[in-house]
């Protein structure tokens, strides 16, 4: 069994690793005590990357299959909490970044023109195989995202894109939800009549408020009066799709009335995984969110309102990112029509016996 002799220092091929980070300042004759840092951290990103896309890709053939065994949810979030706990080292890494100050970064950042972390073609193909969509990136430089790629890279990329992503998979994975109408129970319009009254006495609320002006009366109903519209569409299919049209939503129809109906019976033991999973999804994003803030925060800090050396501004691009490159953002917009436990409708005995586990196993999502 150890015939091979196998070493530690020969298995992580410790050599290698170590002799990758050269000092472009050092090659020119002007070396920068700091770059060693810049090089170290930004070479740890990668390998974060490719880790990240090792646990997303088998999270990804693992929703591929047309029934998932119970088994395999939970190695589906377990998975996605190593994705999670993996975020909050790079969010971590940004304050070791920062123990270099702007004037340490400047004595090697020219001769790193034009290179950029826009160009990691690992971060690219994440954001893509999670579902960001070509149509939804925001412009570098006034150029597509792949246009700061090398040549081979690109066709790679735009071959990437055809393949289904995460956010996809997800979807139809909510979409086989197998509760949403049982023996006689639609949950969506027990739940609508709840939701509605629950709206109706928060307007009656603003009304009899004493403090309130009438601009900030007028002002709060105007936005209750636009949740309710939006709520109402949830219960319309054709008045849903113009909404995901226009942008609005991005989950289909059946799939986001799934993703309510297990966050707010999350309790019951058939629904406990998915929302586990769902709840993993939304960590996610939310700390690839928090790491762009952060970086946006460091880009601001080191180098004010100058460019970028990819050539624009990364402040700007970073901080525009962190709003508009989300994936899972349906799963905290639905957080606007959640209602206190103690409100919710209840569940028929029978229903609530399916969720308990005794259901057949063929309709299992």
């Amino acid at each position: 069994m150890f015939s091979n002799k196998m070493n530690y220092h020969d298995y992580l091929h410790i050599d290698q690793l170590l002799g990758c980070q050269e000092l472009e300042s050092e090659r020119i004759g002007r070396k920068a005590h700091d770059e060693m840092l810049f090089i170290v951290v930004h070479q740890v990103y990668e390998l974060w990357f490719k880790l990240i896309l090792t646990e997303v890709s088998s999270v990804l053939e693992i929703f591929a299959q047309d029934r998932i065994d119970e088994k395999q949810m939970d190695l589906i979030v377990a998975r996605l909490q190593r994705v999670v706990a993996i975020q909050k080292l790079l969010v971590d890494q940004v304050g070791i970044i920062e123990t270099m100050t702007p004037l340490d970064f400047l004595e090697f950042r020219d001769m790193l023109i034009p290179a950029s972390g826009f160009q990691s073609l690992q971060f690219r193909q994440l954001e893509t195989v999670l579902g960001l969509k070509r149509e939804n990136r925001l412009l570098y430089g006034q150029a597509a995202y792949e246009q700061s790629l090398k040549p081979d890279q690109r066709s790679e990329m735009v071959a990437l894109e055809g393949k289904a992503t995460l956010f996809e998979r997800v979807e139809k994975w909510l979409e086989r939800t197998p509760f949403l109408k049982m023996r006689g129970f639609d949950f969506w319009q027990a739940y609508k009549n709840t939701v509605e009254n629950a709206l109706k006495r928060d307007i009656e609320i603003i009304d009899q408020n004493p403090v309130l002006g009438a601009e900030d009366r007028a002002r709060n109903k105007t936005m209750l009066e636009g949740t309710m519209a939006s709520f109402r569409a949830l219960f319309d299919e054709k008045e849903y799709n113009q909404a995901r049209s226009a942008g609005e939503w991005r989950l289909s129809y059946q799939a986001v009335h799934a993703a309510l109906l297990v966050q707010l019976y999350r309790d019951q033991p058939a629904l406990q995984l998915p929302f586990r999973v769902i709840t993993a999804l939304q960590d996610m994003d939310e700390m690839f969110t928090t790491w762009r803030h952060r970086h946006a925060l460091m880009a601001k800090r080191m180098l004010g309102s100058k460019v970028g050396t990819g050539g624009s501004s990364g402040y700007q691009y970073l901080r525009d990112a962190t709003d508009r490159h989300k994936v899972f953002q349906d799963f905290f917009q639905l957080t606007t029509f959640f209602v206190p436990r103690s409100k919710l409708p209840k569940l028929p005995p029978e229903v609530e016996r399916e969720l308990g586990f005794h259901y057949s196993n063929s309709g299992n999502a």
